[in-house]
């Protein structure tokens, strides 16, 4: 896609914006059955159209077929989910206090709050889940469920995908509600827009960076919720170690190679007590594995640039270096080693290689091991790979040396779970918000804020706080009442 010029991305992104605010009354006020109606109207729109999306995200991303009919499941997954969210109404968190003259401290007048949409919110299409995190993605399901109209900066990896995406959503949403936008300088003038209100990302550190300072320093700050960079630990005990070390050597790598190493989630350190004898076993899992093409051509440069940094660190020994591929778009798994003190002295090792690559470290001790473990950035994920019967000790000392926002205990990271209880998030800079989540229902939060209404005759109220609950919402009443004006 061509990329607009400065002032074409200007006017386009403020077009965009402008018709999302003018939208976002009527999507707020939608009761919630018509809300969940939409979401389940675009999961329809894209199992009707499967073969064909598919298609078009294949030439785009070579992410195999498979894959990407499975992508589109679960993207239709996330918009079933979030239309019985929803349905359910339990996400306003309606809570109702009546007046009373009685409670302590002082007299209480009426009051009654929930939670409302933002209004118009900007999401960043992912390369790598070009369906799940795109434009009709989990960002924009939870975003849409929460009441707030989207406009969509695609993805430069799968342009023809967003706007066949974009052209089917469009036969069924009205007009405003869904926009896609192509071009980095078009994503930038959105993120300072005044008609949006929120920005949702998923990519690299830098990038997303660079637009959280831009939304933090407009005029009038906003939330930028950015899901960034991972390197992904996973631990083996030494009792792990000898009780299933090929298991986990053999796990290890389908998970690292997994979608040729593109997830945030991939696990991009593996730590092994010194003298564990598995790099034959380790070498000869990666060495398996068959080149494969990358996202694009920009990845697969970035990849090989950071892989051959760390390849050629001091602090740095090469298990399994394939050859140089070449063609350019095309990658081989490779395997790198290094111990835990040269980890801790040598900070340029912590960057996250994103492609089929991964980095073994040794510990000695595990005073050793919980020294370098404090030292790491925080990330989305941690696994401990241990004996259940062994490790509960060590397993509590590992837990409170991990910054993370998903702890695993003898699994493997990818896969993530789309699920009420997932949180998919954690703090920087695996993400910019560490309260929130990208997947998983709670993922409607970062959409909505809190509103109370103070004495507001009831015909005034909005329908889930009246009086006779019209919606049949569940709310919390009065709850506390009783008990604090007992205390004496």
């Amino acid at each position: 896609m061509p990329t607009p010029s400065p002032v074409a991305a200007s006017r386009a992104a403020h077009a965009a914006a402008e018709a999302a605010q003018a939208a976002a009354p009527a999507l707020a006020a939608l009761p919630l059955p018509l809300r969940a109606s939409l979401l389940r109207g675009l999961s329809q729109v894209l199992g009707d159209n499967d073969a064909h999306l598919v298609s078009v995200a294949e030439e785009e991303t070579k992410l195999g077929v498979e894959r990407l009919k499975g992508e589109i499941r679960r993207t239709r997954v996330q918009l079933e989910m979030f239309a019985h969210v929803v349905e359910n109404g339990g996400f306003l968190d309606a809570v109702i206090d009546h007046a009373d003259p009685a409670a302590r401290p002082a007299p209480r007048p009426d009051i009654r709050r929930m939670l409302v949409p933002l209004g118009p919110v900007a999401v960043f299409s992912a390369s790598n889940f070009p369906f799940a995190f795109s434009v009709l993605g989990g960002d924009t399901a939870s975003a849409l469920a929460a009441g707030c109209p989207v406009v969509v900066k695609a993805h430069e990896g799968h342009p023809r995908l967003s706007d066949l995406t974009t052209e089917l959503a469009a036969t069924f949403l009205p007009p405003g509600i869904l926009t896609v936008l192509h071009g980095r300088e078009t994503g930038r003038e959105l993120v300072t827009d005044p008609a949006i209100r929120a920005v949702g990302f998923t990519g690299s550190t830098t990038g997303g960076r660079a637009l959280l300072d831009l939304a933090v320093g407009r005029p009038d700050p906003i939330p930028f919720y950015g899901e960034l960079g991972s390197l992904n630990p996973v631990v083996v005990t030494p009792t792990a170690c000898a009780a299933r070390g090929a298991d986990i050597v053999r796990e290890f790598a389908a998970s690292a190679t997994l979608g040729q190493g593109q997830f945030c989630t991939k696990p991009g350190l593996l730590f092994l007590p010194e003298g564990h004898s598995l790099d034959d076993a380790l070498r000869g899992e990666f060495a398996s594995r068959a080149p494969a093409p990358l996202l694009g051509e920009w990845i697969a440069d970035a990849y090989r640039t950071t892989l051959n940094a760390l390849a050629t660190h001091p602090a740095v020994r090469p298990l399994h270096q394939p050859d140089q591929q070449t063609e350019a778009r095309y990658a081989a798994p490779a395997l790198l080693a290094t111990t835990t003190e040269a980890l801790r002295t040598s900070p340029d090792l912590l960057v996250e290689c994103f492609g089929p690559t991964a980095l073994i470290v040794t510990y000695t001790t595990h005073q050793d091991l919980l020294e370098t473990l404090r030292a790491l950035p925080a990330g989305l994920t941690a696994t401990i790979q241990g004996q259940e019967s062994e490790d509960e000790d060590l397993f509590h000392t590992l837990t409170a040396a991990l910054h993370t926002g998903r702890l695993i205990w003898n699994g493997w990271p990818t896969g993530v779970a789309v699920t009420a209880a997932m949180h998919h998030g954690g703090p920087w800079p695996a993400t910019t918000s560490p309260l929130h989540t990208s997947v998983g229902t709670r993922a409607i939060n970062r959409w909505l804020r809190p509103i109370s209404y103070q004495n507001v005759p009831n015909v005034f109220l909005p329908a889930p706080l009246q009086e006779d609950n019209p919606w049949d919402i569940p709310r919390e009443v009065n709850l506390p009442s009783q008990e604090l004006n007992s205390v004496e």
